[in-house]
């Protein structure tokens, strides 16, 4: 031993018998080594799923939030437009709120959370800053029933806007087309045309936006006309409108005029139609 550790005379055969039994403690530690190469894949990918998760949810919860902002930023937009159209107007109205649509597949009506406490009575339109939705048709103490143009034989008295010409829409049951009913084939009517309150009736005031014009067919042989158009007022977009509370015998006047000078919820200008007697798009139609 001394020897050894004097002059290393042992090193030749020493690094011999390390040479020899190398591969041999390789094959002893591969289990080692396997079992830890799979516990830290395991434990990598089950990290991974973890925070896969989390991502995900985190995804899921920043999209709800957009969509959210997204529904208040459209709601503040149409509450800004009522409430512009709300000062334009000369006679009382009030604000109300569509809670829910009665799940009824013959009745097109919605319920709003207005009633006779509010000072609204059976009768009273119902409009937006595009036109008439409809009218109060059944009243309680804190709610009512409305009945939207599209019911079925709701009518309306209106005008069309372009010449005065005066008709009447009826509604014909859900998801169907107005009709205007009665009128000869020599009427002046145009696709197009906007049909506006007349207020004869003494219901609605005059010059809110009803419906306009979609298809004509005309029957030379029964000398008549069958008119449909579509309503101008988005029912199911947003959830605010307003109560018209008028008295023709005190609030007899048209509708403001708006920035182009034309009744409020008449159509503006659409370079989609051409100049002259044709009538412009409804802004709710856009």
């Amino acid at each position: 031993m001394f020897i050894d550790f004097r002059f290393n005379t042992l090193d030749p055969m020493r690094n011999q018998i390390n040479w020899l039994l190398r591969p041999l403690e390789y094959v002893t530690l591969t289990p080692r080594l396997i079992y830890d190469w799979t516990s830290n894949y395991f434990t990598t990918r089950g990290e991974l799923e973890r925070e896969n998760q989390s991502m995900k949810l985190r995804q899921s919860e920043l999209s709800l939030l957009a969509t959210q902002g997204e529904l208040l930023l459209a709601e503040n937009q149409n509450l800004r437009q009522l409430l512009e159209l709300q000062k334009q107007l000369a006679y009382k109205t009030l604000p109300v709120e569509i809670l829910f649509n009665p799940p009824n597949p013959i009745s097109q009506r919605i319920v709003i959370n207005r009633g006779s406490n509010d000072g609204l009575k059976t009768g009273n339109p119902i409009a937006n800053d595009a036109g008439i939705l409809g009218q109060v048709v059944r009243l309680y103490e804190n709610s009512a029933e409305v009945s939207l143009l599209e019911d079925r034989d709701f009518a309306i008295p209106v005008q069309v806007a372009r010449n005065g010409l005066r008709a009447a829409v009826f509604g014909t049951g859900r998801s169907s087309p107005l009709e205007l009913r009665y009128l000869p084939v020599a009427s002046d009517l145009e696709v197009g045309d906007i049909l506006l309150t007349s207020g004869i009736d003494g219901t609605y005031p005059p010059g809110f936006a009803v419906a306009m014009i979609t298809r004509i067919e005309r029957n030379l042989e029964k000398n008549s006309s069958n008119v449909f158009c579509v309503p101008v007022a988005p029912v199911n977009r947003y959830r605010h409108a307003l109560a018209l509370l008028y008295e023709a015998k005190v609030d007899a006047k048209p509708a403001p005029l708006n920035s182009l000078g034309k009744p409020t919820g008449q159509a503006q200008d659409n370079p989609g139609f051409s100049s002259g007697r044709r009538q412009t798009r409804a802004k709710g139609l856009q």
